[in-house]
């Protein structure tokens, strides 16, 4: 996977329409912000509120949740796109909660969202809780290979408290959020004063936390858009060799271009 800005290409000449995107420039960068190296002043996190669950880490390798390894050779193009999230605005400034969407269903959004949120966990200062936010399949806890409980589904609906809703997965500085029950009219729950209040709760509880969405393909259905307000940055997962310029056009007119930081370029292999 290669990374590229945020709008690169995608306002091009309206000719181009009908091309269908297979090459990405990838994102370099000589401004990066050196992460600081002092740990003296952070206290690694406590689970005692969360579920505990066990991983293979086969599964995740066979679903192409590739962070979990050192050093696979994806690892450093996730490393570039959270380098630009955290350059784009960190925790402190309250900017960490990250929406990755796509622009159609199964170009790879919730495989990207897996490792991103892998990739955060490395930062020796920062924690991830990645979050099933597509109402309509709740996928995260299928490709991480376990039996998803409750999710943001039980949370609106039953009054399920959050820490109930978290689990652990053994690895340091990540939770998770991914249910087993799934909702059709996905759009009204997530944009239910509730959910609103979840969000900000997510949001606002620990400074050293970035949140991770992953929410439904723009051109599906109205989830990408109900959530897009609430957001600090959009990565949007694209195809090699499916996507159009002309449907890229038509899913970044739908979102707000200001907190677009990117897209990332999806290879499906086989």
């Amino acid at each position: 996977m290669k990374i590229r800005k945020a709008l690169d290409k995608a306002n091009q000449e309206r000719d181009q329409d009908n091309n269908v995107i297979d090459s990405a420039e990838p994102t370099t960068s000589t401004s990066v912000t050196p992460l600081p190296t002092d740990q003296s002043n952070w206290t690694p996190p406590v689970y005692a509120q969360s579920s505990e669950i066990k991983l293979d880490n086969n599964v995740l390798r066979a679903n192409r949740c590739v962070c979990i390894d050192q050093d696979p050779p994806e690892l450093e193009s996730y490393k570039i796109l959270r380098q630009r999230l955290l350059q784009s605005g960190g925790s402190e400034d309250g900017k960490n909660v990250i929406m990755i969407t796509s622009i159609q269903q199964g170009e790879g959004k919730t495989v990207t969202a897996i490792n991103l949120a892998l990739t955060f966990a490395r930062q020796f200062n920062q924690t991830s809780l990645l979050v099933d936010c597509d109402l309509r399949k709740q996928d995260i806890h299928r490709y991480l290979g376990y039996e998803g409980n409750m999710g943001l589904v039980d949370y609106v609906t039953d009054d399920v408290d959050m820490k109930d809703l978290i689990i652990w997965p053994g690895i340091e500085k990540l939770t998770i959020i991914s249910g087993s029950k799934t909702v059709v009219d996905s759009s009204e729950l997530l944009g239910s004063p509730k959910m609103k209040k979840l969000l900000s709760e997510m949001k606002n509880r620990y400074d050293d936390r970035y949140v991770i969405l992953d929410v439904p393909a723009v051109l599906d259905s109205a989830d990408a858009l109900t959530f897009a307000p609430l957001v600090d940055s959009i990565v949007v997962v694209v195809e090699k060799g499916r996507t159009t310029m002309k449907e890229v056009t038509e899913a970044l007119s739908m979102l707000p271009a200001e907190k677009i930081v990117g897209f990332a370029l999806h290879e499906r292999l086989g």
